[in-house]
């Protein structure tokens, strides 16, 4: 069994650390850290998690440990991620990788040094089954070349505002919505290198971003190596619930993924109109694909199989994230090198 430790115990922290204790095979969840007790306590009476601490370093000096996973700050991921590998363990860590190049390129360099320990990024939307199935199409041929990514990720709108307390480190919309289409955009084209980028976006319902040079809803265009481009769209602002589609065009046809935000296949008809259940959140959206990542990420620390996306994803997908939130806030194009 993989004995597992993880870090951060908030909104996604908490459905990781209940994945592995109760849901994932071939791993057991040992060990949980968070500076808030009462997270502490949600490890120990809902995930039988008996070793809590408030600080990483004891956990990574813990030797029954195999593998850590890290929930926490966007802001400390790769210093801890560094501070993981050195410690031995295996390591996962939640998108982004970090909020600068100079940082992923160090956990990489770390990374290189340790070639026998598993080092993955949450990259979530490579595990989801309907992600996978396009992928597999354009792999075949099916749609031509592809060409061109519309992709966006849309959050149901939450009054409280818990995104506009989070903004101060999230680094931005593009940072922490948009990441997750710039990296599926890369991995539907075949990974090229983007040239040169450009977003804007408005504050539509949470005018308090601004003081964090961020917005509610974010638009953005990248020109990749080859011609192929992409176009995101990121909303924390949507009324229904929430959306997350992409369409891959290419020269010989399309793909439509995540069309209509659709809970099931039930359209209901009556007085009221026609419609249909919608998604809720993200979790409930990608709930199977955070089941499949977690067992990919236990599987390659077995030595069971190799892991399917490389940490130099993360650092491009970082490089262009953070070239969005450049031209969004100088409202200019930005070339990259």
């Amino acid at each position: 069994m993989l004995r597992v430790g993880i870090a951060g115990l908030g909104r996604l922290g908490a459905r990781h650390a209940q994945a592995l204790a109760w849901g994932a095979r071939g791993c057991e969840l040992v060990a949980a850290c968070s500076p808030v007790e009462t997270e502490r306590e949600f490890a120990r009476t809902q995930c039988g998690v008996e070793r809590l601490h408030a600080e990483l370093e004891p956990m990574l000096a813990d030797p029954d440990i195999d593998a850590v996973v890290l929930v926490t700050p966007t802001s400390l991921h790769a210093t801890q991620a560094i501070a993981a590998l050195r410690a031995g363990k295996h390591v996962f860590v939640e998108k982004p990788l970090a909020l600068n190049v100079e940082d992923c390129a160090a956990v990489l360099e770390v990374a290189a040094q340790h070639p026998r320990q598993v080092a993955m990024v949450g990259f979530v939307r490579r595990f989801d089954p309907h992600y996978q199935a396009a992928q597999r199409a354009i792999a075949a041929g099916e749609i031509g070349r592809p060409f061109i990514v519309n992709s966006q990720t849309c959050d149901l709108n939450d009054p409280e505002g818990f995104f506009v307390r989070f903004a101060p480190t999230s680094g931005g919309i593009f940072m922490d919505v948009s990441i997750h289409d710039i990296d599926l955009a890369r991995w539907m084209l075949g990974s090229p290198r983007a040239r040169r980028v450009f977003a804007s976006g408005t504050n539509a319902l949470h005018p308090a971003l601004a003081e964090c040079g961020d917005v509610d809803n974010g638009l953005a265009m990248i020109e990749f190596d080859g011609g192929a481009r992409a176009v995101l769209y990121a909303s924390r602002t949507m009324a229904h619930g929430h959306e997350t589609s992409t369409e891959i065009i290419g020269t010989a046809g399309k793909l439509q993924v995540g069309e209509h935000a659709a809970r099931d296949r039930i359209v209901r008809s009556d007085a009221h109109g026609v419609r249909h259940a919608v998604l809720k959140d993200f979790y409930e959206r990608f709930e199977s694909a955070f089941q499949a990542e977690m067992a990919a990420f236990v599987s390659a620390c077995r030595g069971e199989q190799a892991l399917p996306l490389a940490l130099a994803d993360a650092l491009e997908a970082t490089r262009i994230g953070l070239a969005l939130t450049t031209s969004f806030r100088e409202g200019r194009l930005v070339e990259l090198d």
